[in-house]
């Protein structure tokens, strides 16, 4: 486990372009790969052509204690974007209210629900509590098209309706488990963000603020007294200075990798373009006309040439204002 670091990665990848005999290569990385990408462009310059980052960290940001502040802010993005729709503000006109209700309620209250098994459709008994009702509203806000539920689901579950909220956390939860490489991530974090965190700027009273407070951080502390950690490159978390052609994507209301990341990372690369895409959440690679955007852009490797214009047209999927979808 130790082995499974961003150094290595980065090596590892080098090692494989060498193998193919390829000159240089284009390089796409999202969420923790915008990390890896930055590491490549850093330590080996002259094998790459272009860059695309998607959900953007940055490279002196130790993962974990913005992230809670993060995922309120897109929170409160959401419900913004709520609010200003007459169609959703019609069908919720106290989505705060119910939201604030649901937060109170789950502090020190549990109830033990049975719903019917996303997977299966049996019965599954399940407790909802407050960390319950956190990962409900962390999942839903990663993407538009999930957040286009969340007024709906949290309107059902502020009048006792739990079951709807909770079978999206438990779907969306099973999705995530079966993409993501726990051991890997706690290898990754272990070795190259939790030894950082004494020296991050962290206001633990904004923290636990947050609907998330400091579960998540602790819960990392905790993992990594006994995990291995592995080797890491000295300048890993220093400033990275290119001029590699890089083309940043970040969504309006990330919950784990807002703009403002993108915008950090930006400061040393010399040839960039950053597109923001309007209320959208955690990466962009499937978004409307990205896609042809990415395209574009890896061929000409010019990114100030770019014409982004298509995304002025570009709207996030619209609230459902009852459970049969949204307003015709």
């Amino acid at each position: 486990m130790r082995f499974y670091t961003s150094s290595v990665a980065v090596a590892d990848l080098e090692a494989v372009r060498r193998a193919l005999k390829v000159q240089a290569i284009d390089l796409y990385g999202s969420s923790y790969g915008t990390r890896v990408a930055q590491l490549y462009m850093r330590r080996f310059p002259a094998s790459v052509h272009a860059v695309i980052l998607d959900g953007v960290t940055y490279p002196e940001q130790a993962i974990g204690p913005e992230t809670p502040l993060d995922g309120q802010r897109a929170l409160d993005l959401i419900v913004k974007r709520c609010e200003a729709s007459p169609d959703c503000t019609a069908a919720y006109p106290e989505l705060r209210q119910d939201l604030d209700g649901l937060r109170r309620q789950f502090g020190p209250q549990k109830s033990m629900i049975t719903i019917d098994d996303p997977s299966s459709s049996l019965p599954l008994k399940i407790q909802f509590n407050r960390s319950m009702l956190n990962a409900s509203l962390r999942f839903l806000s990663y993407s538009a098209a999930q957040a286009s539920l969340m007024p709906a689901l949290i309107h059902q579950a502020n009048q006792g309706a739990l079951a709807p909220l909770a079978a999206q956390a438990i779907m969306t939860a099973r999705q995530v488990g079966d993409q993501l490489a726990s051991g890997m991530q706690n290898s990754v974090i272990c070795s190259e963000d939790v030894p950082f965190f004494a020296a991050a700027d962290i206001d633990p009273a904004a923290i636990s603020r947050t609907y998330q407070g400091t579960d998540q951080m602790e819960a990392l502390l905790e993992i990594c007294k006994l995990w291995p950690r592995g080797p890491v490159d000295a300048d890993l978390h220093a400033p990275l200075q290119s001029d590699i052609p890089t083309l940043l994507l970040s969504g309006e209301a990330d919950p784990v990798t807002p703009p403002a990341d993108a915008e950090r990372a930006a400061r040393g690369l010399a040839r960039h373009r950053h597109l923001i895409l309007s209320g959208e959440g955690h990466g962009q690679v499937a978004t409307g006309c990205v896609p042809r955007l990415m395209a574009e852009f890896l061929d000409a490797a010019a990114p100030a040439e770019l014409d982004a214009a298509c995304l002025e047209r570009h709207s996030p999927a619209p609230f459902f204002v009852s459970m049969t979808g949204p307003a015709p």
